[in-house]
């Protein structure tokens, strides 16, 4: 099963402080272990929500809304997607993160083709096919 681990935003990512050496060490030798374990299929950090916009849809009209956004505890500050055996598994690799008190994570499966049902066609997932060809053809570029 794949995961989405999302990595909550906090006061100082959202004020677009920067982690220690220290800190960029301990996680990149995080990331080797979930790397090395065939676990980490990507992951990234993101910068504060004051440099990013929200699209936000009401029928055909589309408002564009400039960031900083407010409740912190709500934003998003990294992510990771993993390919664990199990929900149990997922926690039991976050339980190893070297993040520090108050850091706050949540964990989501990612859909897979089967959770759609017959709803999902052979058409359908055809096209998913042909998207996700042409994007592994582009990154190798």
């Amino acid at each position: 099963m794949r995961v989405m681990v999302i990595v909550k935003a906090s006061q100082d990512s959202e004020a677009g402080v920067m982690p220690s050496e220290d800190i960029l060490r301990d996680m990149g030798n995080y990331n080797d272990e979930l790397v090395k374990a065939g676990i980490m299929l990507a992951g990234e950090g993101l910068h504060p929500s004051a440099r990013g916009k929200r699209v936000r849809f009401s029928g055909k009209a589309r408002t564009v809304i400039d960031g900083p956004f407010a409740e912190t505890k709500e934003l998003i500050a990294g992510f990771w997607l993993w390919q664990v055996k199990s929900m149990d598994e997922a926690i039991a690799w976050l339980e190893r993160a070297p993040f520090d008190g108050g850091t706050e994570i949540e964990v989501r499966p990612v859909f897979e083709a089967d959770d759609f049902g017959a709803e999902y066609t052979p058409e359908l997932r055809e096209q998913e096919d042909r998207q996700r060809a042409e994007i592994e053809r582009q990154q190798r570029s």
